[in-house]
């Protein structure tokens, strides 16, 4: 359940990220430009202002949703290696290839 809820959190913010980069201009025109001269006094540099802390707000929100997402996940259960003493002893019929007849190596000279 909370998976999801954060899977949907990262996917809208990450939708919102792609269109705040849009509007961003990389020379510092973007949105900001497009507003005209009346607004030059003050709106241009608090509209630059508000797209880049929401730029850094959405990918703050994205990391750490992931890592909170990250967390909530179920550790593995971790199976215990049986150990020499509790394996069953093996005959002489599971030996690795190569290692079952030593000292014939075919070559007669």
């Amino acid at each position: 359940m909370i998976t999801t809820i954060f899977s949907i959190i990262i996917t809208l913010a990450a939708i919102l990220l792609i269109v705040v980069v849009f509007i961003q201009n990389p020379k510092g025109g973007g949105l900001s430009s497009d507003f005209g001269s009346a607004t030059q006094l003050g709106g241009v540099k608090q509209t630059t202002e508000f797209i880049d802390k929401l730029t850094w707000g959405l990918a703050a929100t994205i990391v750490l949703s992931c890592i909170v997402m990250t967390m909530q996940q179920p550790k593995p259960q971790v199976q215990k290696q049986p150990t020499e003493k509790t394996q069953p002893k093996s005959g002489s019929g599971n030996q690795p290839a190569g290692q079952g007849q030593q000292g014939q190596s075919g070559n007669n000279q």
